[in-house]
């Protein structure tokens, strides 16, 4: 069998090229779609990712703004300086980029972003508008996932879909999505996690594996069935002597073994991570629509 890659590059391209035309739109009226990301600590990994993040923004004409606070910082000084940021006509969109340190209360603080300008779509109110089939803002690593399924015309209707992992910013939130009555969706949905007993019964009757467990390669060969498509969101760092970082980075699926078994699978990295930023620019975008929106 020959395995499809779905390279997560081709459909960010694609989806810039029509944000592209809406940021023209938007720069006509004024209005230059802006981010603010909010790094609490001095974790390097967090500030790699927020440093892509304004790389793509900027590539765009778009405008993002990096604010880093001590890891001293408390929880009372954290919510007021988003509320500053809800109050901030400049910014359209607001991340807050997690993990934080162990002492703050990531749920609480999540709630104090406005629902207006939660571009990460994890405060409740933009989670429970997924739950009503009603998405404002979807959280965007699920929604890359949900656009390299439809670009690469993989098709969702009536399938059985197993994903692994119940996080708040994946699992939950694509599990819903793909359960309702829309294009990325009618399927049959199963939501696997730490509690489940057999996850091998349940991998082997997946039409689509969707894997967010950050648990490197966890699905191997023997637990799929052939012609299964495989959607890794996993991003681990383990030790690679050979590399000369030490390190490289795999996903949450033994890949190479896929090869050949499954229908199609996407690498990592080069796959999901791609459209992750891809897709905050698209909510951010979107952010700024609704503010020119407001206006009229």
């Amino acid at each position: 069998m020959d395995t499809t890659i779905l390279k997560g590059k081709p459909v960010a391209l694609k989806i810039k090229e029509q944000l592209s035309l809406k940021i023209i739109d938007l720069k006509k009226n004024n209005i230059i779609p802006s981010l603010a990301a909010i790094i609490v600590g001095d974790n390097p990994a967090s500030k790699l990712y927020v440093s892509s993040k304004a790389k793509a923004f900027s590539n765009l004409g778009c405008h993002s703004e990096v604010f880093e606070l001590p890891k001293t910082t408390s929880e009372n000084e954290l919510k007021e300086f988003i509320s500053n940021l809800n109050d901030n006509d400049q910014f359209h969109g607001i991340l807050l980029q997690l993990p934080l340190p162990k002492n703050l209360n990531e749920k609480e603080i999540l709630k104090n972003i406005s629902p207006l300008k939660d571009v990460d779509g994890l405060h409740p109110q933009n989670q429970g508008y997924i739950m009503q089939g009603e998405p404002k803002f979807i959280p965007c690593t699920p929604l890359g996932c949900l656009k390299i399924l439809d670009y690469y015309k993989i098709e969702t209707k009536s399938k059985n879909v197993v994903v692994i992992g119940r996080s708040n910013l994946v699992g939950k939130p694509i599990a819903s999505l793909m359960s309702q009555s829309f294009s990325y969706g009618n399927a049959t949905v199963t939501l696997c996690h730490s509690k489940t007993k057999d996850l091998n019964f349940h991998t082997k009757n997946a039409d689509i594996l969707i894997v967010a467990v950050g648990v490197p390669y966890l699905l191997k060969s023997n637990m799929i069935k052939d012609g299964c498509h495989i959607i890794d969101v996993g991003i681990n760092r383990i030790e690679d002597s050979t590399n000369k970082k030490g390190y490289k980075v795999v996903g949450d699926v033994d890949y190479d073994s896929m090869i050949g078994k499954a229908a199609s699978i996407t690498p990592v990295p080069g796959g999901v991570g791609v459209m992750t930023v891809t897709m905050l620019l698209s909510n951010t975008v979107d952010a700024a629509y609704n503010k020119l929106l407001q206006r009229k």
